[in-house]
């Protein structure tokens, strides 16, 4: 199913793109030929970063690389979007033939048409929308806790460190008690982190900061990545809890991708072991990376689950898929006694666009009733 997904169906998408190219410029064989072959370039460099071939280019140009290749698969999705409505406009006699063939003011509003709606997705992802959260409970608590939460940062060729130290100076505005990540802050090649220092950022966020793993972390190298978040200063909970001032516990579970990762039960029911030899009761908090079987955190009896992911499919209508396959894709959600929140990421995969979805921090309140 995934191979149809990622190979079938771009193949079919360029040969239909192609063809759709060639009938509506009206230029020489040459000039057509040399536009579709840079099409099919751009979207050759998105296998070639998947394949981490850009690691021993000088960085400008691999991130120019990078930007490029993942850019293409998005641009060729709203093209083929677009063609399809003027070839269903063509059969139902709405679209005049003429409209698509040699015909240069189509090609020309074709192409302002898709650079005016990814000029937008840019610059919409380029605002971050500050969540506000209410997290009320009748625990005990030390004291009312700000908590800023994140998910998928993925720092690399795309998300350099420039735009890590806008995110950090947004986080350190909040005056948080603590910072919880839940995966994905590596986008998968190690080699931009290290090479633009970016733990030297982490270390200016003024709050403790708890952070699990995410499938890309996996992508680039799970000890590579660990290191990378001991040198951050960044406490990484793989399975495990952290308490903080005897009143909340924070429970990281290993990303899903590690199938011999413990279940969630065991988890909290450890946690409340620990709790309990410390004679309190404490609200549990879960970073889970991936929102799958949300049942089993409620069943756990866990507080609060913090999870990503999802990006919301990043563009419309690839919300309108990951909305089908999640019981949560997004947003705030409560099972029973628990309470979730799905981020859909502070950074993104890939080409840096937000259509119809949204780049996001949540803040937090947690507060005894």
């Amino acid at each position: 199913m995934w191979m149809f997904v990622f190979w079938v169906l771009p193949l079919v998408a360029i040969v239909y793109l192609g063809w759709h190219i060639w009938t509506i410029l009206p230029w020489s064989g040459w000039w057509k030929s040399g536009v579709i072959t840079l099409g099919v370039g751009c979207f050759l460099l998105l296998f070639l970063s998947v394949a981490r071939r850009f690691d021993t280019l000088p960085l400008p140009v691999a991130q120019l690389a990078y930007e490029v290749g993942t850019s293409s698969i998005m641009v060729m999705l709203y093209l083929v979007m677009l063609f399809l409505v003027l070839d269903l406009g063509r059969l139902l006699h709405l679209v005049p033939r003429s409209l698509l063939y040699h015909n240069w003011q189509s090609a020309l509003a074709i192409f302002v048409l898709i650079f005016a709606v990814f000029l937008y997705g840019n610059l919409h992802y380029k605002n971050k929308v500050r969540v506000s959260l209410e997290l009320p409970t009748q625990k005990p608590l030390a004291k009312d806790y700000r908590v800023v939460m994140l998910s998928d940062l993925h720092l690399g060729y795309h998300n350099p460190r420039k735009e890590l130290a806008r995110w950090v100076d947004m986080i350190n505005a909040e005056q948080p008690d603590f910072i919880l990540i839940a995966g994905d802050i590596i986008d998968g090649s190690m080699r931009p982190l290290i090479e633009e220092k970016m733990t030297e950022e982490f270390h200016r966020l003024k709050a403790p900061v708890y952070a699990s793993l995410g499938n890309h972390e996996y992508y680039a190298g799970s000890p590579e990545a660990q290191q990378f978040f001991r040198d951050a200063g960044i406490r990484l909970l793989i399975d495990e809890a952290a308490v903080i001032d005897s009143s909340i516990v924070i429970i990281g579970r290993d990303d899903r991708t590690n199938m011999r990762r413990k279940p969630v039960k065991d988890l909290v029911a450890a946690a409340n072991v620990q709790c309990s030899m410390l004679n309190v009761q404490s609200y549990t908090i879960i970073l889970d990376h991936q929102p799958y079987n949300l049942e089993r955190s409620e069943q756990a009896g866990a507080d609060f689950q913090l999870s990503g992911h999802t990006h919301r499919g990043q563009v419309w209508p690839i919300s309108w898929i990951t909305d089908a396959i999640y019981e949560c894709s997004w947003g705030s959600h409560q099972r029973g006694n628990t309470r979730f929140y799905v981020s859909s990421g502070i950074g993104i995969w890939g080409g840096k666009y937000r259509i119809g979805t949204q780049s996001e921090y949540v803040v937090a309140t947690i507060r005894r009733e």
